[in-house]
């Protein structure tokens, strides 16, 4: 009988304690302000670090004069929110065998919303000479209709401004087999005599390239690239004696890990 009281009394107390506590409140869940400080808090460092590094285009390029060796990668290190990112081009001339342009950009992204990362740093081109460096300011995201964007707007340390707009579209033609447009727009706010630019649109690319996916990480690839100077660009090319426009067959591998 005692121990039977006893359980019973114990059981109302159980009962009683989480009704009462309720009643008398938590002085954190009183204040909004403190709550809020209280979550940032408890959820702060707890967003999960992933990176990938891609290999878009790695490939022999042929057919336009000169042979040349192309590649194009970029990686990140960061979560949802933020991320460092590593982007670097270039292209080697095989026949002339030195490197016609290489390009660095180390940059810090935020998301400013589910599919865009705003994206600022540094930029700095080896080749060709001379060598230079410039601020970046640029957006990187999936847009409408899954078209895979990135642009960017570059001040240099001699104050000149260009920018630079890609576009990617892939078309699953079958689980493996993906076909992949790529276009690119170059422009300069001024003429760079330096670089042989005129000032508006400067340079277009447009670009085809089939490949079969061996995995999802490890694709080859064959493809077509059409490469136009535009404008005044292209009046300073000819002046100089050489093409404004080409085409050429790119054969190559894309990875990513």
């Amino acid at each position: 009988m005692i121990i039977s009281r006893l359980l019973a009394a114990a059981l109302l107390a159980l009962a009683i304690l989480p009704a009462a506590q309720a009643r008398q409140g938590n002085p954190v869940d009183a204040d909004p302000a403190r709550m809020a400080a209280a979550r940032a808090h408890m959820f702060h460092g707890m967003e999960a670090t992933h990176s990938m590094v891609l290999v878009d285009r790695f490939e022999h390029l042929s057919g336009g004069g000169d042979d040349a060796i192309l590649w194009d990668a970029q990686g990140w290190i960061g979560g949802d929110e933020r991320k460092f990112w590593i982007k670097t081009e270039g292209e080697y001339s095989v026949d002339a065998s030195e490197f016609e342009s290489v390009q660095l950009q180390a940059l810090y992204g935020r998301a400013i919303s589910p599919n865009f990362d705003l994206q600022f740093g540094l930029r700095h081109d080896f080749e060709p000479g001379p060598s230079t460096s410039y601020a970046v300011l640029g957006l990187q995201g999936l847009a409408p209709y899954w078209f895979e964007v990135d642009a960017a707007a570059f001040l240099s340390d001699a104050g000149d401004m260009t920018a630079r707009i890609e576009a990617e579209y892939e078309l699953l033609i079958t689980q493996r087999l993906v076909l992949q447009s790529r276009a690119e727009f170059h422009f300069a706010a001024g003429e760079i005599d330096e670089h042989d630019l005129g000032s508006g649109l400067t340079e277009t690319e447009f670009g085809l390239r089939l490949r079969y996916e061996i995995r999802r990480e490890f694709a080859p690839y064959i493809g077509i690239e059409w490469h136009d100077l535009q404008g005044d660009t292209a009046d300073l090319a000819r002046l100089h004696g050489e093409a404004a426009s080409d085409r050429v067959i790119a054969v190559g591998i894309r990875f990513w890990f």
